[in-house]
């Protein structure tokens, strides 16, 4: 399910894409939501209103389908300029239903930001997105958005007996999946197999051949420690290609923390090194970033 309640100028990860199997076989797909976000823009549209009943029910047995159908709103001609859009689709909560020229729904959205996101589906696939029914969410929290999206997708699929071509299982067309993350390094095939030259000597090598090499505890997707997870994010957010070595595998890097502790002389970990010299650990990376000297290093 998407992170709804986190705002973000690009799409969100593929995990949180919708996942949906032909309705051929059941009677109704299992649906979750997918919403990119992007940024502000504004109007006016008929809400969609999700408001609890007064009740002592837990909140989330209590929500009200939509007052509008997806069936009962008219679609609105997409603009091409951000102006047009600002003027006439709203920058709130809500969703959204893209068709196409022959007025063929294709994707069924939901977003912190329905304007944004509609012209960012406008640029990337404009043959796709050329009207739109909008219904924004009063008290936009998780549940009523989510809420608001499935009961227009069950209705579409009740009605055509299909899901909209954009909320298939693994349509690439109106999302932007993220990069890969790159593998980690490592210094050796194994345990088990005789290195022909020294530990210091293939870490020697690896920090000179290399702009940036971060050892660290734990892989780069999945650090194992926090100041780890912080030297992560850091070089991440500084665009840097930089390798990566788990210091605590020990099935590839068996001895690496001993022997890389002697090699820069420096007691713990994480240890990052630029052009060949070692830069500190976790607290020096952040002085300097949080100084803005990081970045002139890096270049």
């Amino acid at each position: 399910m998407a992170a709804i309640n986190n705002v973000s100028p690009l799409f969100i990860s593929s995990t949180s894409l919708p996942r949906f199997s032909s309705p051929a076989s059941r009677n109704t797909p299992t649906l979750s939501p997918y919403s990119p976000f992007t940024p502000s823009l504004s109007y006016s549209f008929p809400s969609i209103s999700l408001r609890p009943h007064p009740s002592t029910k837990a909140r989330s047995l209590i929500v009200t389908s939509a007052v509008k159908n997806l069936s009962e709103i008219e679609p609105v001609p997409v603009p091409a300029t951000p102006e047009e859009f600002a003027a006439k689709f709203p920058s709130d909560a809500g969703v959204y239903a893209v068709l196409d020229q022959n007025d063929e729904l294709q994707f069924i959205g939901i977003s912190r930001n329905i304007a944004g996101s509609l012209f960012t589906h406008k640029k990337s696939v404009p043959d796709l997105c050329c009207s739109v029914k909008v219904g924004v969410v009063n008290e936009p929290d998780r549940t009523a958005l989510t809420q608001a999206w499935k009961s227009w997708m069950e209705e579409h699929i009740q009605t055509t007996g299909k899901v909209p071509p954009g909320n298939e299982t693994g349509n690439t067309t109106w999302v932007r999946q993220p990069p890969k993350k790159k593998a980690d390094l490592r210094l050796t095939p194994g345990r088990h197999v005789q290195l022909t030259v020294p530990l210091e000597e293939l870490i020697d090598k690896l920090v000179k051949q290399n702009k940036v090499v971060a050892f660290i505890k734990g892989s780069r997707s999945s650090p194992m420690c926090g100041f780890s997870q912080r030297v992560v994010a850091i070089l991440e957010s500084q665009g840097v290609d930089y390798e990566s070595v788990d210091v605590l595998d020990e099935e590839h890097n068996c001895g690496l923390r001993e022997t890389l502790k002697q090699y820069s002389n420096w007691p713990t970990f994480p240890q990052i090194f630029v052009n060949g010299e070692l830069v500190g650990g976790c607290d020096i990376l952040t002085s300097m970033y949080e100084k803005g000297e990081l970045a002139g290093l890096l270049k």
